[in-house]
Order: structure tokens, then sequence, then C-alpha cells
């Protein structure tokens, strides 16, 4: 707490929520600081944002940020990453994750412009968001201080932070005097859930942890067929519609919402060194990531595709980390990137109880050819005979193999 006594003012990640707004009067009295807070709008599914800023004007904050970033989110953040086919685990879509760096980015240049000398933030000592928001602050400013009052203060338990509340007449919702059944976080890629009905892995996830989609047994017995265009590994338009990016994203969650699609019950490694179980909504991201693996079958060539296969994992996991803005992650980028040059076209899906099929794919830059695949005359394109010395050549150190061992 020493350390943090010369804090003058300080950039507060608010959400208007109970505990960002404890922290906002913690930062006051404990610190005696000015907070400025900043309020994202990410497509979190907040109609209206307004109760945020008349509870941090009635909590005596003089300067108020309160954006709406869905389009720079979707474009600058998600889309870079559905490039890579992202997915941490070999499931995560990572929709929490990509969140991080973007609010770290608005805290830092709100710092910047207030004249600031800190930021704040209201993540827990046990989970990846704390590592996330810092190591972004600390890539764009590294001179930045960071505060994390869970990390900080002496409150013990939830009743202390209650009790803080109504001593400081911070309005507690009723619901909020019992443990919440589970915590949750939303943008416009996902829902994450996390917590209290959830701990147990075994036990089945209630149907009421669920904020995006309908069940995929409740979901119509009629298949929804679509159209996506993609330009540059960038999805465009949709059903020959052309959409913005955010635009793009809520539209196929609504279309994913309706078919049960992008449910994901996970129990995953965090990077503080812990497993934890979460249930991910992500029905417009699911339905995005096979419509661009489909364009991408028949644009990417096969060595490309697989190196960008082989690095995804490598990729996910900086952004699960928190790694958005090291050198290692835009290195990787620029390599995507250029591998998404031509990924152009179409690709026709099926959306039927909880599922995203791709049905058909088309692209001016395909790369597949038919005279080279059918069973039919082909014409002299491939000639089949070939193939035995491609065989024996690649067969030479395994026949080699074979009978050093058949002679031991």
């Amino acid at each position: 707490m020493a350390k943090l006594k010369d804090v003058k003012k300080v950039v507060l990640a608010y959400s208007g929520g109970l505990d960002t707004s404890i922290i906002l009067k913690w930062l006051q009295t404990e610190l005696g600081a000015e907070v400025v807070t900043f309020t994202a709008d990410l497509g979190q599914g907040d109609s209206d944002l307004e109760p945020a800023r008349k509870k941090a004007e009635m909590m005596g904050a003089k300067q108020i940020y309160i954006e709406d970033v869905r389009e720079e989110f979707v474009r600058d953040f998600v889309f870079p990453m559905f490039r890579a086919n992202a997915e941490y685990e070999g499931l995560y879509l990572l929709g929490t994750s990509i969140a991080r760096p973007l609010i770290s980015k608005r805290l830092v240049e709100i710092a910047r412009e207030t004249g600031a000398d800190a930021v704040a933030h209201g993540a827990t000592g046990k989970g990846n968001d704390q590592v996330r928001f810092e190591l972004s602050a600390y890539a764009l400013n590294p001179d930045i201080k960071v505060i994390a009052p869970w990390r900080d203060w002496s409150f013990k338990s939830r009743t202390d932070l209650l009790d803080f509340a109504e001593k400081h007449q911070i309005p507690i919702a009723k619901d909020k005097r019992g443990d919440a059944p589970f915590s949750v976080d939303a943008n416009l890629l996902h829902s994450s859930s996390e917590g209290k009905v959830l701990e147990d892995p075994w036990v089945e996830p209630p149907e009421f942890v669920h904020q995006r989609t309908i069940s995929p047994m409740d979901a119509p017995d009629a298949v929804t067929e679509i159209e996506i265009e993609f330009l540059k590994g960038d999805p465009i338009a949709l059903n020959g519609k052309a959409l913005s990016p955010a635009a793009m994203l809520a539209a196929l969650n609504d279309l994913g919402r309706d078919n049960g699609i992008g449910r994901l019950d996970l129990v995953e490694n965090r990077f503080v060194g812990m497993k934890s179980r979460g249930v991910y909504e992500t029905p417009g991201g699911t339905v995005l990531l096979q419509a661009h693996r489909g364009i991408e079958s028949i644009t990417l060539d096969r060595g490309a595709a697989h190196l960008k296969d082989e690095l995804m994992p490598r990729y996910a996991e900086l952004i699960y980390n928190g790694f958005w803005f090291s050198p290692e992650r835009l290195m990787l980028q620029a390599l995507i990137d250029k591998s998404q040059e031509d990924v152009e076209g179409t690709v026709r899906l099926k959306l039927y109880k909880g599922n995203a099929i791709v049905s058909g794919r088309k692209s001016k830059k395909s790369l597949y050819r038919n005279d080279l695949v059918t069973f039919e005359d082909d014409r002299g394109a491939y000639d089949q005979k070939d193939a035995e010395g491609f065989i024996r050549l690649n067969a030479l150190r395994l026949r080699t193999l074979a009978a050093r061992n058949r002679g031991n």
C-alpha cells in the first residue's frame, strides 16, 4: 500500500457493477486519489450504459469516459484472431482474452489524456485477467502504475465488501446480499460463466447459466442456410448483404443463438497455474470459424495451411496469456495476414441443432482443380504412373529401417 500513496489520479476500468463501484470508492478513501472512470461498450448486452455514468457521477468521478468500441473490437482484435483460427487448448475461442488488450489500450490512452499517473482494474489475484490487463498496459507504457485492489486491500470476504458498500452508501442490488450463483463476463464475441454452481466439473451446468444460446435440443427442427463472403480472410457480407465487422458478428450471433450453436463446457489451464471450469457461449464465432476454415480449404496452399495450423496453438496461447502486444504475437500476425491475401470467396453453411456445417465453397482464387482430382479421364493433367516413383522415394528410409530390424 505504501507504494500507492503517491498516486494522485487513477483511470479505473469501470463497469458500474458492485465490485468496481467499491473499488472506485476505495481508491478515493484509501488512496485519496482522483478517479477517472472508463466504461467500454464491447457489446456485452447492456442496452443502456447511462446508469454507469450516473453511478460514477454520484460517487464523485469528475471525468467519465463511456465509449462504444464495438467496431474497433471486432475489426482490430476479433477478426485478426479469427484469421488464425485461434483456439486455446483446441476448444476455447478466447472471447474474454481478446477483449482485455483493447480495454488496457484505452486505459493507458485516457491516462495520458487526463494526466493520470495510474490505471486500475477489478480483476482478482487468482485469475488470468490481472495478467492480461497489466502486461498490455506495461507494453504500451512501461512507466505506468497499475493498481489491482483485489491484491492490495484488506477485505477478507464478500461480507467485508458489502459492509464497506453500505458504509459508503454504494447501492447494492438485493440479490447481492447472498452469494451470486456464478460470475459472468460478456462482450460481442461471447459470454463466460464461472464459479459457484459451476465449480464441480462433474456436475452438468444448469440451463439457466447459458446467456447467449438456446439449447441445441430446443433448437428448430428446420435447417437455416446462410452464405458468408470473405475478403482477405475477413467476412464482409452475409447472404449477399455487406456488413460492418460489428454488425457481421452480431448477425452471426443471432443465427448461432437461434440454432443452439456455440456452447462449450471447458476445464482449462489458467496461466497463473490452476485449472478452472467455465461455460462459454460463442455462437457467431463458432459459425465464423467453420466458414473461415471452409474458404481456406480451397484458397490456401497446403504448406501455408499446415504451417498456420502448427503455429496456431502458440498464437492462441499468447492471446490467452495476455501477450497481445508482444513482438512474437505481432510477428505471427504478420505471417497470418500474409497467408490471407487470397482467402476470398463465399462459403455456404447449414445451421442445425448446435452444428454449423459447411455445405459449399467457391472462390475466384480457388486452388481446387477438378481436372486433377476427377476419377474420369483427366486428359493428361495428372499421370498416375508418376506416383510409383514418388512412393518408392518416400518409402526408402522405411524399407531401410525395416530391413535392419528384420536382420536383428
